[in-house]
């Protein structure tokens, strides 16, 4: 059973808010048996914007029954139904605050026309009740009552019950006592079939095209989570979503390598983070004339040697920023106060006066090389071995030079010597920022198994 409700209020902010006109429509699946439709004296004031909306002044409800006298019909005949609105927190939360104030809850499965709209008909400039309407033919005049709402509702719900064969409604109204809450697209069978293993996923719609990628310690589970979410990109990736493929990793931090690759190579509509592809600024340093050390930033194809590369002006300037905040230095040999004579760091004492010459060249040069010292040291060549797909094996992860190479996996039993026979055993992939913050935050963890070797071994 299904009760279709609308009301009226005074127009109120917050539990002020009190109802002024209620419709209640039980609709038992195919037509409706019952019906319920009173003006409510709200015991408060009207305001005018609220009146000029829905007709209803305090004079027409002077001598209209007090909420509490209604209540126990309301409650009653909403029972063991679930409760229908286009706008369904409005209305479900009036009668929850009314009731609240006599001590009493309301509880009721709830559920959206306007969500609904949004689902069986997508693509709409506007969801409005009356918007839907009469796209679906259903005629609603201007300045209705929540009776004419009510009954414009139950028309449209009709509709959408008729036009929605994928099984939508059903799906959002939530699992029933026995089933699972599966999107009518997904492959039942499939997600059946996924394995509580660590990995990465890839979301597909109808077409076959990746919509989301993303890495998990427990694939099963993960993908499972997205549908008990109650985000609205949630429900939309979930019901765009056809097809479920995965790749077994054995590793988390491969899943994590992995996953950042697959978003930049195929730049999914539901992934937001990590879609960036290449790197086009840089930080460089150069001695001027004066033999201080200079540290500045431009478009890599300006740099020869960068010291370190990001993805915009904003990132490089953030970086400098923070060398100055940690080493003293200069901003104004930092590429980020463009004067002459004293920084304003050195006003207020964050700069040691290089700027004004009261501090030596070789003082502050020394400084910066101790700046540039853990980028330097971030150019080790290495290899990082961690967990398997299976116990026989681990996996392995490249790095020359500072530079990510990519992944690949290697027998227990092998032992190897040279450093250029792990190149043979990896996927080449693409070194970026994201990745490097990958490796840097696993490292730091210090819970792998990170082995060194000296380039050229």
């Amino acid at each position: 059973m299904y009760a279709i409700v609308e009301t009226e209020t005074t127009g109120l902010r917050g539990e002020d808010n009190k109802i002024t006109e209620i419709c209640i429509l039980i609709h038992d699946g195919e037509k409706v048996v019952k019906e319920f439709s009173s003006l409510v004296n709200p015991e408060v004031s009207i305001k005018y914007r609220a009146s000029r909306q829905n007709g209803i002044n305090d004079g027409m409800v002077y001598n209209a029954p007090k909420f509490y006298e209604i209540a126990k019909e309301v409650v009653e005949l909403t029972n063991d139904c679930i409760f229908v609105s286009h706008h369904v927190n409005f209305n479900f939360n009036g009668i929850k605050n009314e009731l609240a104030s006599l001590g009493g809850a309301f509880k009721r499965k709830k559920i959206s026309t306007l969500r609904l709209s949004r689902k069986v008909i997508p693509g709409q400039q506007s969801y409005s009740l009356g918007a839907m309407c009469n796209f679906v033919g259903i005629n609603i005049s201007q300045g209705q009552n929540a009776k004419d709402k009510a009954e414009a509702t139950v028309g449209l719900l009709e509709k959408l019950w008729a036009m929605d064969k994928d099984g939508i409604f059903n799906f959002m109204l939530g699992p029933q006592p026995g089933q699972s809450a599966v999107p009518p697209l997904w492959p039942k069978l499939t997600v059946a079939a996924l394995p509580n293993a660590t990995g990465v996923y890839y979301f597909k719609n109808a077409k076959g095209k990746i919509i989301y990628v993303g890495k998990a310690k427990d694939i099963k589970q993960r993908v499972l989570s997205h549908v008990y979410s109650n985000s609205h990109k949630e429900m939309r990736l979930c019901f765009e979503t056809a097809h479920i493929d995965y790749t077994h990793t054995g590793s988390e931090l491969v899943a994590l390598l992995l996953e950042s690759d697959e978003i930049k190579k195929h730049l999914p509509k539901f992934n937001r983070a990590q879609k960036r592809i290449g790197y086009r600024y840089g930080v460089g340093a150069q001695i001027d004339k004066n033999g201080i050390t200079n540290l500045f930033y431009d478009r890599l194809g300006e740099i020869n040697s960068p010291l370190a590369c990001f993805y915009n002006q904003g990132e490089c300037i953030s970086f400098l920023e923070e060398l100055c905040s940690t080493y003293d230095l200069c901003p104004r040999f930092c590429s980020l106060q463009q004067i002459s004579g004293a920084c304003f760091h050195f006003h207020i004492k964050k700069c040691r006066g290089v700027c004004r010459a009261l501090e030596t060249v070789e003082s502050y040069n020394k400084r910066v090389d101790q700046a540039l010292m853990p980028i330097e040291d971030n150019k080790n060549t290495f290899i990082i071995k961690a967990e398997g797909r299976n116990k026989n094996e681990k996996s392995v992860i490249v790095v020359e030079n500072g530079v990510y190479k990519g992944f690949g996996y290697m027998s227990k039993r092998k032992r190897i010597k040279a450093f250029m026979d792990y190149g043979k055993l990896i996927t080449p992939l693409a070194d970026n920022n994201d990745v490097q913050k990958i490796l840097k935050r696993y490292l730091r963890r210090a819970d792998g198994e990170p082995i060194f070797i000296e380039y050229g071994q």
